[in-house]
């Protein structure tokens, strides 16, 4: 019951400040956040390449409603691409982008977004390595698929997010199964309307076993983005009876969950990306790893009555 409230609370300014300004949070925000700052988080980044994992990254920001702070996030982006250059990083960490922090709310904001990621997504190429539109709220789902669609004419390797949870997306798994694409299926973590989402878990559940068979089945680069175990060993044993090696398909899971998990995956061969935030902008990324797990909210509520 608590995950649709944390879900609201995500996008409520008043909470926003009463949490970011509590003493208590900044530890807790450390388990899923890389660092603030392009330096440390790289830091991070290289410990997981030298350990086997390969990463994605994400400079927070969403929901922006002035011009000049997309700008600033598209400015955010390119820095991170000619740092993962200079680093040699390109073949281990790609990266990942909110087409709302690039200016899709704004008016024209379809256009304004596409303009602004697309010097991203030419930097990336440049610099080794590719770009993952992620997917928010259902009412920027046509517009994504849209923008995505325009990058691959150019840069095929342009990959894109994908939720169960929504009625429609066993649709876009067929649509987007074809050869070079590549697909991230999640199950969804943003608080949708029983009129677009399952609300049931396993309806989700199941939902997502049915995405994951057509996106595995196709001819495309599944990319599967669970923490449960339960879908881990589907996706396994659907690779398997459908002739899957494992170069053909990776395993994704967020920075700072189940890492024992990642690093066993990898040792098992399987490809292992960690999905990557960082920046000052946390605070609705928190909310809804909080929302996403009851083992989370109770991280967090420990923490605060420890550290109160």
């Amino acid at each position: 019951m608590l995950g649709p409230v944390l879900l609201a609370a995500a996008r409520s300014d008043g909470i926003r400040r009463l949490v970011s300004s509590a003493p208590v949070t900044r530890p807790v925000v450390n388990r899923f956040v890389a660092g603030e700052q392009l330096d440390p988080t790289l830091e991070a980044v290289r410990l997981l390449t030298d350990s086997g994992l390969d990463v994605t990254l994400d400079h927070l920001g969403e929901d922006i409603t002035d011009r000049t702070e997309a700008l600033r996030n598209r400015d955010a982006y390119l820095s991170l691409a000619q740092a993962l250059a200079g680093e040699g990083l390109g073949p281990r960490a790609e990266m990942s982008v909110k087409l709302s922090a690039f200016g899709q709310a704004l008016p024209d904001g379809h256009d304004i977004a596409l303009a602004n990621v697309l010097p991203v997504v030419e930097a990336a190429a440049a610099a080794g390595t590719t770009v993952t539109l992620d997917m928010e709220d259902h009412t920027t789902v046509d517009s994504t698929l849209a923008v995505l669609a325009e990058l691959r004419k150019n840069f095929p390797q342009t990959g894109a997010v994908l939720q169960s949870y929504l009625f429609r997306t066993e649709g876009d798994c067929h649509a987007l199964a074809g050869e070079g694409s590549r697909v991230r299926l999640v199950k969804g973590a943003y608080n949708e309307p029983a009129t677009v989402a399952h609300q049931n878990k396993a309806d989700v559940d199941r939902a997502y076993v049915r995405c994951l068979k057509i996106l595995l089945s196709g001819k495309g680069y599944p990319m599967i983005g669970s923490h449960d175990p339960r879908m881990v060993v589907i996706a396994q044993e659907l690779a398997r009876r459908l002739g899957r090696k494992h170069d053909e398909f990776e395993f994704q899971m967020l920075y700072g969950i189940r890492e024992a998990e990642q690093q066993r995956l990898a040792a098992e061969g399987h490809r292992m990306r960690v999905y990557v935030p960082y920046g000052t902008d946390w605070y609705g990324y928190f909310m809804r790893r909080l929302a996403e797990r009851p083992a989370n909210l109770g991280f967090f509520l420990r923490s605060l009555a420890t550290r109160g």
